[in-house]
């Protein structure tokens, strides 16, 4: 692909998105940034979420990891649509009930304001790490795809993805994101079906023999029953539920789209929606995943291996569709993977600035004047965290989701044991404590993990974010009050 063509496109695409940003901008007020004037089209809400749901992360290392693992990822899609129950009416009546921008204000109402502020670091500390992966993999793509050809280094390609970002949000915030993360899905849904048509096409089978090709491929495995395997079906289910719960349901990134709708009936509405829009999108990710492995075994495509697993799968949709798809299939990846990485950065950074100013700069009780200055100074220390924190991983291997997944099993498991205790019993703590309880889970989840691989070669897999939300909920126990 020409440097002009590249760079004409992204010019393209940008300036779609500063023209909705300026739509979306007109009359705005102190708090539109975060709540959107709970204003937002339900169904808009819900097909936009899909580009925040899925990421660069999915786009790639999904159908990659077919490789290593079949269609186990499937176990995990199942227990996400129980987890989209459970957030549609449990969940979501309570944050509209109790009328939040940050979702953790429920822990300060339930509990107070230690465990308040302990809930919304985790948090923090997750989302951070979460998107700046998120990115670090976009980045990397568009390095090996585009940039790196160009000898420029990839240290300006996030400065630049950071500040393209920052300036369609900036003003308007979620009420924006809003509206491009649904132009940004549509490219994201349209990329997958134009790479798999073109796989089709470039292996001469009709539609029925693309189906049966899929459903016959040695990789075409749904459940593992092994009980000490990591992808073992009760493990993936009840990860995928429970992560669902956490990394959405308790997620200021994904619940504050959400909280833009107008009313908890049309909230619910669009969290189902989004429930079957996601489990499609990522059905037709591991579809995707066995026509990638066809195509490379036809093709004599080989990725590194080691001790029988495929090294940095990762790399093989995009070396793929830039090397073998032809100029349509580079365009569509390069769109894809821009629309995707907006689509879920913009939202985490807007959800870190929401989530800090007003959990720890109390912006909602700031005189009108300084509003826009906190907003401001929390927005600019976000990207800049973001920086470096994708500088740091830059030379990590491996399939980035799995690292994803890792991490939030870590970092989000106290946060789902504080809500399961307080929305399924009335204790309450000695406050002081909280902190010391909640890493305590999480470093001896961390421990565990590693005795039991030793000793019992039992590998807990997702499952660390249960045993995490476990152990926190029994620390809670110890440290309850005594009345």
């Amino acid at each position: 692909m020409s440097p002009l063509l590249l760079f004409a496109i992204i010019i393209c695409y940008f300036s779609i998105l500063m023209i909705i940003s300026n739509i979306a901008s007109r009359h705005v007020h102190d708090s539109t940034f975060f709540d959107g004037d709970r204003a937002s089209p339900w169904f808009l809400v819900a097909f936009g979420m899909i580009g925040s749901g899925i990421s660069a992360v999915s786009l790639v290392s999904i159908p990659g990891n077919v490789g290593n693992n079949n269609l186990y990822y499937f176990q995990f899609i199942l227990g996400t649509i129980v987890g989209y129950l459970f957030i549609a009416f449990i969940l979501t009546p309570i944050y509209y009930r109790l009328k939040l921008v940050s979702i953790y204000t429920y822990l300060n109402i339930r509990f107070g304001n230690v465990t308040y502020k302990t809930g919304s670091l985790f948090f923090l500390v997750s989302q951070s790490f979460g998107a700046a992966l998120r990115l670090l993999l976009s980045i990397k793509i568009l390095q090996y795809a585009f940039f790196d050809a160009l000898h420029i280094p990839y240290f300006l390609t996030i400065i630049v993805v950071l500040v393209l970002i920052w300036l369609y949000t900036n003003k308007s915030g979620i009420k924006t994101i809003v509206w491009t993360d649904a132009l940004q899905s549509l490219f994201l849904i349209t990329v997958i079906i134009i790479s798999i048509i073109t796989i089709k096409s470039s292996l001469h089978l009709s539609f029925s023999e693309m189906a049966g090709s899929i459903v016959h491929h040695k990789y075409a495995r749904l459940f593992d029953w092994d009980f000490h395997s990591g992808s073992n079906f009760f493990k993936q289910f009840i990860s995928g539920l429970l992560i669902t719960v956490a990394l959405v349901g308790l997620d200021q990134s994904m619940m504050q789209k959400t909280l833009t709708v107008s009313n908890a009936r049309d909230a619910k509405k669009n969290v189902l929606t989004f429930s079957f829009f996601i489990a499609f999108a990522q059905t037709l990710f591991l579809a995707l995943g066995i026509l990638i492995y066809i195509y490379a075994e036809k093709n004599g495509v080989k990725l590194a291996m080691k001790d029988g697993q495929f090294l940095n799968t990762d790399d093989l949709y995009p070396l793929l569709t830039l090397n073998y798809f032809g100029k349509i299939g580079a365009i569509a990846f390069l769109i894809g993977v821009i629309a995707s990485t907006f689509a879920s950065i913009d939202s985490c950074i807007a959800a870190l600035t929401t989530a800090f100013s007003y959990d720890f700069m109390d912006i909602e009780n700031r005189p009108h004047e300084s509003k826009k200055r906190i907003k401001n100074n929390v927005l600019f220390g976000v990207n800049v965290v973001m920086f470096l924190i994708v500088m740091l991983f830059w030379n990590s291997q491996g399939a980035i989701i799995n690292t994803i997944f890792k991490i939030a099993g870590y970092t989000y498991g106290p946060i789902l044991g504080l809500y399961l205790t307080g929305l399924f019993s009335k204790i309450k703590f000695r406050e002081k404590f909280v902190p010391v309880a909640c890493v305590a889970a999480a470093l001896f989840t961390y421990l565990l993990n590693i005795w039991f691989i030793k000793e019992l070669n039992f590998d807990f897999g997702f499952m660390n974010i249960f045993v995490n939300a476990l152990l926190t909920i029994i620390f809670l126990i110890v440290i309850k009050k005594k009345n």
